[in-house]
């Protein structure tokens, strides 16, 4: 549900930036791990799986109103497309062509920037000054959190193509989301982009992979968080932040990812972070801050009725 203009928004969307970072970002960690034990898109398919197998006994007692339009099914295949098959699918096939993941996360770290920049014409949404400043410093603190771990590798141009359409899928989806207004009940909305993404899933992991799963300890935790904490609570989250701002100030937040994924991965895997590791995190937290900040007045937004 979209605020009431002129209220103040409710504790929970205030607080959702928080979450939503923490929650995306502890996601590499936990994909670190679950790619040890699991093929990449098996891995993805029973992401999803599981997911549809908590979020079909949550509809059943929740009963939330299908989807009443064609505009609104159109809108939620289109998102589900984009996201769960497209974005992470491209960025599981990068992976698997061997492209580091800090390589990736560099790439898609330009999101923010391509969404500031298509903002005006999609969504009527003028990114000023300030913001534009707050995007170059968040990129430049991402990117220097990245260097600084080494994690930069890309021997596959191929693999590079992939991760750039991972970059376009989350960028068009944001901005979709955006422009189509549509407000569909959030379990209804996983339900029906997590069907789409097995729909897409599951057969790549069928036709390219052994299909392999060593189901450890280890590999059920990491499955567990990456299915409630990224793939239900922060999509969740992050299509609410969408539907209630600006999409520049939401895309901002991704350039905090890498740094607290060093982070979480230097607190949780021991891996080292060397100093201007550090000083990008502090860049990074910076140029949020300035892109964050609520603009004027945005303009209709184009297409809306």
């Amino acid at each position: 549900m979209g605020a009431v203009p002129g209220a103040a928004p409710p504790l929970w969307l205030r607080l959702a930036p928080v979450i939503f970072v923490g929650l995306w970002s502890g996601g590499y960690a936990a994909a670190k791990i679950g790619l040890a034990h699991a093929d990449p898109f098996t891995f993805l398919a029973l992401r999803y799986v599981c997911a549809l197998t908590l979020l079909v006994p949550l509809a059943l007692v929740l009963r939330p109103a299908w989807p009443s339009t064609s505009r609104e099914w159109q809108h939620l295949l289109v998102g589900g497309l984009l996201i769960q098959s497209c974005y992470f699918g491209f960025s599981y096939l990068s992976f698997w062509l061997g492209v580091s993941a800090g390589a990736v996360a560099l790439i898609v770290s330009l999101q923010p920037i391509l969404v500031g920049l298509l903002a005006p014409a999609m969504v009527g949404e003028r990114v000023g000054l300030t913001r534009w400043i707050g995007l170059a410093l968040g990129l430049a603190g991402a990117a220097l959190v990245i260097f600084a771990r080494s994690e930069v590798e890309a021997t596959s141009l191929t693999g590079v193509a992939f991760a750039v359409a991972a970059l376009f899928s989350m960028t068009f989806a944001t901005l979709l989301e955006k422009r189509s207004g549509v407000s569909v009940h959030p379990v209804m909305t996983n339900l029906v982009q997590y069907g789409v993404g097995i729909a897409a899933i599951a057969p790549l992991a069928l036709t390219l992979e052994p299909m392999r799963v060593d189901w450890t300890p280890d590999f059920i935790a990491v499955l567990a968080y990456l299915v409630i904490g990224n793939s239900l609570l922060a999509m969740t989250l992050l299509l609410a932040m969408i539907r209630a701002g600006e999409v520049s100030r939401v895309s901002a937040l991704f350039f905090l990812v890498p740094p607290l994924s060093a982070l979480i991965a230097w607190a949780v895997l021991g891996e080292a972070m060397a100093a201007p590791a550090w000083a990008g995190m502090a860049l990074a937290a910076t140029g949020v801050a300035m892109a964050s900040r609520p603009a004027g007045k945005a303009r209709p937004k184009v297409g809306d009725t």
